[in-house]
């Protein structure tokens, strides 16, 4: 609903465009509450709720403030359960479209794992049709000066993570060790359990590293100046639009990513323009970003980040591969999946979850007291990035279904499949990085986190 058109005297309310991720607009709202369910009793924010009486009832914020300081940590499920556009995603369409048009800018763009198993029913396909081909040359069409694969930098991540898990199992501390590939997830830490904090991984996630690694390393290897650089991410989540403006994104007063589009963003892109998919003939991504295992391509379901980080700390604790790269245990739509997975000489207690109830009902066990775990997988969303806020509104559980398959069938099909083994992935460090946990990967690779204080 983008419009109004029924005339009449109605009482007008203010839009909220505090969030860098989420814009309401309580005109439009029926008060179906329909978002305050997924937030208070899926994901256990409870960033909005009924307020006021009779005809003075609307759904708002705690004491009526913007969502940029609530306690909502922009996961976007509550737009995708809106039956009337109250809330929408922050758009950046005008932005992207103005640096693609800039003379003086070079855009390049990254496309997140689960964006080419998802996209194609924005266009009336089938779920779960791998579009990769057909997107990157609709990104070049559109003025893209280069294309580059999230996929990669999921690799990369995994090199970070998995060594900074084997450093804090020989030390000894600080576990269990918890993912930070997920913005919304992280914020809720900062919100609600800060005492964890310490767990978190230090590792930015896939999209901040790949925006990092463009305006450093790449920047200097074509001989561009990185101020230049206008770095766009397509990506399924709301969350990784707060996540890039982030103070703690920023290098050399350049942020590591500029503008986030969801999946519904970049399909009304492709429309402004008169496009379809398929009309271009299939392209690759661009070198050296474009080139990934499918291990990285696992990220976009919950438990890829897991059985892709555990296929490389089994090689980095052994030396050698896993005789099967596939680990049933963390696959699936479970909200809760552990196991046992034997690395060496450890037996490793893994935990994969996602939504944020299934973590808040983890991380009270862990404060408990539960201590059999090492590594814990977290992804804000139900499915994980396949089912993010920013994903085809509308999607029945069989099309999630589809794109994880999806997903998990391309890592069949492919040879390369352990990130450690990623030919683009051991060329960046030995030129540029040195070695995982290295003092420039640190620099340009990891980050940090901090208390929030909200009104709620």
């Amino acid at each position: 609903m983008r419009t109004r058109r029924l005339p009449g005297d109605q009482r007008r309310l203010p839009r909220d465009i505090s969030s860098p991720a989420i814009v309401r607009d309580p005109d439009k709202c029926i008060l179906c509450g329909k978002c305050v369910r997924a937030c208070e009793e899926i994901q256990t924010v409870s960033a909005i709720d009924f307020t006021g009486r009779g005809s003075n009832a609307r759904i708002d914020t705690a004491f009526g403030e913007g969502l940029n300081i609530s306690s909502c940590i922009n996961c976007g499920q509550c737009v995708m359960v809106c039956p009337t556009g109250a809330l929408t995603e922050r758009s950046y369409l005008n932005e992207v479209e103005n640096a693609l048009l800039d003379p003086e800018l070079i855009p390049v763009v990254q496309v997140a794992p689960s964006i080419s198993v998802s996209l194609a029913e924005m266009f009336g396909e089938r779920p779960g049709l791998d579009v990769d081909g057909s997107l990157n040359a609709l990104l070049r069409h559109l003025g893209f000066a280069h294309v580059f694969d999230t996929s990669f930098s999921a690799d990369l991540t995994v090199m970070e993570e998995g060594s900074e898990l084997v450093q804090r199992l020989t030390a000894g501390e600080k576990l269990p060790l918890m993912t930070s590939c997920s913005p919304g997830w992280v914020k809720f830490v900062e919100t609600f359990y800060p005492e964890f904090i310490p767990n978190l991984s230090t590792c930015k996630s896939p999209q901040q590293m790949l925006g990092a690694v463009i305006k450093s390393h790449f920047a200097e290897r074509q001989g561009l100046d990185a101020r230049r650089i206008y770095s766009v991410s397509i990506m399924p989540c709301t969350a990784k639009k707060f996540e890039s403006g982030r103070s703690e994104m920023l290098a050399d007063g350049m942020m590591d990513v500029d503008a986030v589009l969801t999946t519904r963003e970049f399909a009304e892109l492709v429309r402004r323009r008169g496009l379809h998919l398929g009309d271009l003939p299939p392209e690759a991504a661009d070198m050296p970003f474009g080139r990934r295992s499918s291990a990285g391509k696992l990220f976009g379901a919950t438990g890829g980040v897991m059985e892709a980080a555990i296929r490389t700390a089994y090689h980095l604790v052994t030396g050698s591969e896993l005789d099967d790269l596939e680990v049933p245990q963390v696959r699936g739509l479970e909200g809760v999946k552990e196991a046992r997975v034997q690395v060496g000489d450890l037996n490793l207690g893994i935990a994969v979850v996602s939504g944020l109830g299934n973590a808040r009902r983890l991380l009270d066990e862990i404060k408990a007291g539960r201590d059999d775990l090492h590594f814990i997988e977290v992804m804000t969303c139900a499915g994980g990035c396949i089912n993010g806020g920013g994903q085809p509104i509308g999607a029945e559980s069989g099309a999630i279904v589809a794109r994880m398959k999806a997903l998990y069938q391309i890592d069949g099909n492919e040879t390369v499949r352990t990130a450690h083994s990623n030919p683009a992935i051991q060329e960046l460090y030995a030129e540029y990085l040195g070695e995982p946990l290295s003092e420039r990967s640190h620099k340009l690779l990891h980050t940090y986190y901090e208390k929030r204080t909200v009104l709620r």
